[in-house]
């Protein structure tokens, strides 16, 4: 690519402006889309999204705009962050002003509800972009530590290794440090799995169990996100890394994780509606987790902590009931 790469980045939330400012830190000349003008007008004059990252400077090659043609226009990579169950209708908008050779990069950490598709899979089917265009970041991400510039790493995957480089090196810099992987159905699955056990160890950590309990529930739940991973073609490998335990851990003991923040209310006591109405930027997991459990039935996969967090979330089973009801199911061996 001649001169400075141009990355567009569709959505102005937390993690899309942390990783605007990744880009730009990266040499990238970056464009933002905010669904809200306020927004695109707040960070050119004061280059701070004070909504979302409150106290952050942006470097000054990130502007914003609530325009997505201008958004597009020129860009080298399309980054999308938004809600995964928003995608597919976003994208129905934005695909016109897309360059023929743009790569298409998703940042969302979700499963669509009906379809059952990982969010590359809507992207291929909503813009008919063929994989070798589609890439995934993934990884052990909480934006307000990055946005701090604290030290992190993750996974850019794509089908095409020379494009999974080719991001890679258009997101190094010296405080984010990605790798690239070519098993992008792994590296998926394990961003969107881990919000559902997320979400289960915060019901666990508002129910005030310990640390035994967490462990077990991160452990599993890994198990869990593995044999659905085996099922659908996943490499086994990409679970013990970066988009799979590293992620899954951050999310599990971080305040800073909206997934984990959503289950402890619940744990404490709090409905559903209830906990939406305090929690103001959302968490995949709590649509997600319905989502997941159709996947993994559909791949014939036992996914019980999956199940478990439906029943919670969405039946309004008491959390102790669940949990009891998870602690009484016939033993095993630990492989099986």
């Amino acid at each position: 690519m001649n001169g400075p790469v141009k990355a567009a980045v569709f959505g102005s939330g937390s993690w899309g402006t942390a990783f605007a400012m990744i880009l730009a830190d990266a040499g990238c000349d970056v464009s933002m889309w905010a669904r809200r003008p306020e927004v695109a007008e707040a960070i050119n004059s004061t280059r701070t999204n004070e909504g979302y990252l409150p106290g952050v400077t942006l470097p000054d090659r990130v502007t914003a705009t609530s325009d997505p043609a201008e958004t597009a226009d020129g860009a080298d990579y399309a980054v999308l962050v938004v809600p995964s169950q928003t995608l597919r209708e976003n994208l129905a908008a934005w695909s016109p002003s897309l360059g023929p050779d743009t790569v298409l990069v998703s940042l969302m950490k979700g499963v669509e509800l009906g379809s059952a598709m990982r969010m590359s899979e809507v992207i291929e089917d909503a813009t008919q972009v063929g994989r070798e265009r589609i890439a995934v970041v993934t990884g052990p991400n909480l934006a307000g530590e990055i946005a701090a510039r604290q030290p992190a790493a993750a996974v850019v995957a794509c089908q095409d290794e020379s494009v999974a480089r080719r991001l890679q090196r258009a997101c190094h810099t010296p405080y984010f440090r990605p790798y690239t992987n070519t098993d992008v159905v792994g590296c998926e699955l394990g961003g969107a799995v881990k919000n559902v056990i997320g979400l289960a160890v915060g019901i666990a950590d508002g129910m005030g169990l310990g640390d035994n309990t967490k462990g077990s529930l991160i452990t599993r739940g890994l198990a869990e996100t593995t044999r659905l991973g085996l099922a659908m073609g996943a490499d086994p490998m990409t679970f013990s890394g970066l988009a799979g335990l590293g992620d899954l851990v951050a999310t599990c003991s971080s305040p800073l994780s909206r997934n984990h923040t959503f289950g402890t209310n619940l744990g404490r006591g709090m409905t559903l509606a209830e906990t939406i109405a305090v929690t103001n930027q959302t968490a995949e997991g709590v649509k997600s987790c319905e989502s997941v459990l159709d996947l993994g039935r559909r791949h014939g996969v036992d996914m019980p902590i999956t199940e478990t967090v439906v029943s919670i979330v969405h039946e309004g089973k008491a959390p102790l009931v669940a949990l009891e009801e998870l602690m009484s199911r016939s033993a095993k061996s630990e492989r099986g």
